[in-house]
């Protein structure tokens, strides 16, 4: 390992620190002949100056990244995670606050020496080697820390953006793009109808002045929802709800968004690994993780390149199969389509199988959910106890663990007085829904960071992973290097399965299709 701080590097850990006059040369060199495992307090801020010079790296051990999950499963969610934090917890000394890592970030402290890091890294190690189950917990944060990788390089690479079918696309659904401060055309004459539907102005962005707007006109509401809205016989509705949809594309993907977000023909968000409870990502910014599916024609492949979209079919019903060891759902489960293998277990509908299954990793209980739960316990008892034995460790308190480890955070406090109180059932229950599904989404995102660190390390030169979305990845690559993409992401959902589960009954298929545009992919 060797350790990256600030323009200096360490050779090896533990060992005499210099300071190289090119860090990039010299990691480099280093990659090129040892593929060590790099250390840094921050892969967006280590790695990120290094892209830029054009060097790629391996491998990694995120320090942030990793504090956070030990502490997560010491029952200290949520506790500064930074390297700067846990040298302090290590020293005993007062634990600074939490500060933004981004790079580029204002008045951020000086970083840590590397010696400070390296103390903090030989910490993390010996707490890791002490768990109960060390090695899946090593390979978590090995997941983590190439997610981060990845990450990085996908804000770096971007997702191709044609800002031309963009503007096309908006100047189609909303007009021409207006002078700041007004709303587009259509935009415009929709807030028009709602206004005259109603005889006199209402500004459909204020829930408001709608409300107001309707009790006047004798109907009574308490939002301004899709659902609600639907249920109301009012001349306004039909405006309203046009009205709506096109302003949430104007807001989250309109002209401003793809001024920000869109450089060079690239979508360039920031992602933020692990930013979800479960081990999901989130973004900080850009909205990647909700793309609508009418701005999908907007992302194109470059001339003679294509896209490599693939998705996991039914990823957490296999996910739960694995980790239960229940026969009959893993035999299943070696199915394309699990639902349908299912079916005959539930009179012959693979709907009912479905509705079964999701009732279980849930909580489901309305309709036929119970009915069909009852099939299920009676069925693949081991699958059902599995996420049972979840739910009731949630509705006493408990924490949960996925498969490698990630930690469900703690009862709050809040909780802990709800519970006490007269909502109690139902405030355990809520918790309990939570901790029943966190173990099983919890374990599909470390199937999917598997994944991700596998294909990264299997793809050919110049193919680069440049979107990524909880059971989604998309590869921007020459045409004449397709099919050996599409190889390499269904070996890499074999590699990952193994990894997790070792030799498995159950299936993991990636459906890969090459495209020239994402809407062409579903």
């Amino acid at each position: 390992m060797y350790v990256v701080v600030a323009g200096e590097t360490v050779l090896p850990v533990g060992g005499s620190a210099r300071r190289p006059a090119d860090l990039a040369g010299a990691v480099r060199e280093l990659e090129a002949a040892e593929r060590p495992r790099w250390v840094w307090a921050d892969t967006r801020e280590a790695y990120a100056p290094l892209l830029e010079q054009g060097v790629r790296v391996a491998r990694c051990h995120d320090l942030a990244l990793t504090e956070g999950l030990l502490l997560a499963h010491a029952g200290r969610y949520g506790e500064p995670r930074s390297v700067r934090a846990a040298h302090a917890r290590l020293r005993g000394l007062p634990v600074p606050e939490e500060q933004p890592s981004a790079p580029g970030t204002l008045f951020a402290p000086e970083p840590l020496g590397a010696e400070a890091v390296a103390e903090v890294l030989d910490d993390q190690l010996r707490r890791i080697a002490a768990l109960p189950e060390p090695g899946r917990f090593r390979l978590l944060v090995a997941a983590e820390s190439a997610g981060a990788l990845v990450a990085v390089e996908m804000s770096h690479e971007g997702m191709p953006w044609r800002r031309d079918v963009h503007d096309a696309l908006l100047t189609e659904l909303l007009g021409p793009r207006p002078v700041h401060g007004m709303r587009p055309a259509k935009l415009q004459a929709l807030a028009d109808e709602v206004a005259a539907a109603f005889g006199h102005a209402v500004n459909p962005d204020s829930v408001q002045q709608l409300v107001k707007a309707f009790k006047g006109a004798g109907v009574a509401l308490k939002t301004t929802r899709q659902w609600e809205l639907k249920q109301i016989d009012h001349p306004a509705v039909a405006p309203l709800l046009a009205y709506k949809e096109l302003a949430r594309l104007f807001s989250a993907h309109g002209w401003t968004w793809a001024d920000q977000w869109v450089r060079g023909g690239r979508f360039r968000p920031e992602y933020v690994v692990g930013g979800v409870v479960s081990g999901r990502w989130a973004t900080n910014g850009g909205g990647a993780l909700q793309i609508p599916k009418v701005m999908r024609r907007v992302v194109m492949a470059d001339d003679g390149w294509v896209l490599v979209v693939a998705d996991a079919a039914q990823l957490e019903p296999r996910v739960l199969a694995a980790m239960a060891g229940d026969v009959g759902l893993a035999r299943a489960a070696g199915e394309i389509d699990l639902y349908s293998a299912l079916a005959q277990s539930f009179g012959g509908e693979r709907g009912n199988a479905k509705i079964a299954m999701l009732s279980a990793m849930y909580g489901g209980t309305s309709g036929d959910a119970s009915k069909l739960l009852a099939v299920m316990r009676q069925r693949f008892p081991k699958a059902y106890q599995f996420v049972e034995d979840a739910a009731k460790a949630g509705e006493e308190g408990r924490i949960v663990r996925s498969w490698l480890g990630r930690t469900s955070p703690p009862p709050s406090a809040r909780w802990k007085e709800l519970v006490s109180g007269p909502e109690g059932t139902r405030a355990a229950r809520d918790r309990g829904r939570f901790t029943r599904n966190f173990v099983v989404q919890g374990t599909a995102a470390e199937w999917a960071l598997a994944l991700l660190a596998v294909l990264r390390g299997r793809l050919p030169e110049p193919a680069r992973l440049v979107f990524f979305q909880h059971d989604e990845v998309m590869v921007h690559c020459p045409v004449a290097q397709a099919q050996e993409v599409i190889e390499a992401v269904t070996e890499s959902a074999a590699e990952a399965s193994r990894l997790l589960f070792g030799q498995t009954p159950v299936r993991f298929p990636m459906e890969a299709v090459a495209v020239g545009s994402y809407a062409d992919a579903k």
